[in-house]
């Protein structure tokens, strides 16, 4: 299987409001930038976003170690809670329902697609990938917020 290592970050412009997500994909010295949002979502939302476009930009099974700020992602996979969702129906502790169901169902296919490694990284610190998945997401949201403006005006 292919080493595959991956960095992400979602952004939003309130929350909800616009947001964006961007992803670093590394393969054997070669890295592929991709980015993309929506206008009203969340974070959470867009953190779950750029891990799926980038594991789906994969085009056959990886072994892939994933960079993410987000604990919401992280830990739910880490963690067990995502298997734990599944198997209630997309429900956690007290009979809530998860927030993401649909984005939650689409990891999870994923991850049984790949070989996944979650690992947490401090947010917007001294990593250059996170710094720079950062500005990926932001900068969509931006771009989605002036187009909107703009078709208003």
């Amino acid at each position: 299987m292919k080493k595959v290592t991956v960095y992400t970050d979602g952004a939003c412009r309130g929350n909800p409001g616009v947001g964006g997500w961007g992803a670093i994909l590394s393969y054997a010295g070669v890295e592929k930038e991709l980015s993309g949002g929506e206008m009203e979502t969340t974070n959470n939302r867009m953190e779950l976003s750029a891990a799926i476009f980038a594991l789906e930009a994969l085009k056959e099974p990886c072994e892939v170690t994933l960079y993410t700020d987000s604990k919401y992602l992280s830990d739910a996979v880490t963690l067990g809670w995502l298997e734990g969702w599944r198997q209630r129906g997309w429900r956690r502790g007290k009979n809530e329902r998860v927030l993401n169901p649909d984005l939650w169902e689409r990891l999870y296919g994923l991850l049984t697609r790949h070989s996944v490694t979650f690992v947490w990284v401090k947010g917007h610190a001294d990593n250059p990938y996170n710094c720079r998945c950062d500005a990926l997401a932001t900068a969509y949201a931006d771009s989605l917020k002036a187009n909107a403006s703009q078709s208003i005006e």
